[in-house]
């Protein structure tokens, strides 16, 4: 299992390089796939794998294979990244709210 700041140096560097992509993909087709949707799919990728980490950890700790402290350094990590996507979510869902009050 990786420490915690390995993972928030991998994270902190996904991070970096989602912030220099170029932005929204063109209508044309013409941009290289790394844009606001190749962003948000890798973002969904990476929140379901931390999940799935934590719970592979969590299932080792019960069987006996895993550490302790591994196995709350997952879920940690599991938990935050459960609260983020929430938090995410929260938002857009407002944001769709406020877009649909809009006056036409």
């Amino acid at each position: 299992m990786a420490d915690p700041i390995t993972t928030a140096l991998n994270a902190y560097a996904s991070a970096s390089r989602a912030l220099q992509s170029p932005g929204l993909i063109p209508r044309d087709g013409t941009a290289d796939g790394s844009g606001f949707g190749e962003l948000l799919r890798q973002a969904t990728s990476g929140a379901i794998d931390n999940l799935k980490q934590g719970e592979q950890a969590s299932l080792a700790g019960v069987a006996g294979k895993s550490s302790i402290t591994d196995v709350a350094a997952a879920l940690a990590n599991a938990e935050t990244t459960l609260q983020t996507v929430v938090a995410v979510r929260d938002k857009v869902i407002s944001a769709y709210q406020d877009i649909i009050k809009m006056p036409m």
